[in-house]
């Protein structure tokens, strides 16, 4: 399939984030898709509190930041397992190996391929899953990728580019871009070859830093 990894296979049109490990995308027939990991082992824990809004900056290799509020109120879980991985410098070195111009730019693979995770999964905060998230993806929401499976997200993100409502009940998003979308615009319209960017043009985060 065309846009697999980033997008839930078995979802086509409406799927948008998944892959083994937790990441694939669709838009339109794009989704995030990642591998598949055991739910709920070796989930760091690093409470976030319910009002709290931790602000997480992404500084890229090739220079620029893109500042993401996170919202705890809406997908705990999720804020939880994606500050704890930015602290513990998970995310340091990787590249964003998924990008599709006007839907989404996918990151957070340790295999910079879409098969990568961190060896565990977690609960998928999205109304199909049982569990209420308004958070519309529009363009700059931050969202977990994740593979066929409602609770397989593990350390697989995506930033939206363009609109990605269809996407909405069916992946957790739980952050927004608050500054640098000139940034993610850039990232997005970078050559490539198929979904991954040409020798040279890699999208490389050099770290994620978290203020709360």
């Amino acid at each position: 399939m065309k846009y697999g990894f980033l997008i839930v296979f078995s979802l086509l049109v409406f799927s948008a984030c998944g892959s083994s490990e937790g990441g694939d995308i669709d838009g339109g027939a794009q989704s995030p898709e990642v591998p598949n990991e055991t739910a709920a082992e070796g989930v760091p824990e690093v409470p976030v509190e319910a009002g709290d809004t931790p602000i997480a900056t992404f500084e890229m290799e090739a220079g620029g930041e893109i500042v993401v509020e996170l919202y705890p109120d809406i997908a705990p879980i999720s804020v939880n397992n994606f500050v704890a991985l930015a602290e513990d410098g998970f995310y340091d070195g990787l590249r964003f190996h998924r990008i599709i111009e006007g839907f989404m730019i996918q990151g957070g693979d340790p295999n910079g391929n879409g098969t990568g995770g961190p060896g565990y999964s977690i609960k998928g905060e999205f109304e199909r899953n049982g569990v209420e998230n308004d958070l519309s993806h529009e363009p700059g929401v931050l969202s977990m990728a994740r593979s066929q499976g409602m609770d397989t997200a593990g350390s697989q993100f995506f930033i939206v580019h363009g609109d990605a409502t269809h996407l909405d009940g069916d992946y957790a998003a739980f952050g927004k871009v608050i500054d640098g979308m000139d940034i993610v615009d850039e990232i997005a319209t970078v050559e490539k070859q198929g979904e991954s960017p040409v020798a040279g043009q890699e999208q490389v985060i050099q770290s994620i830093t978290i203020e709360r």
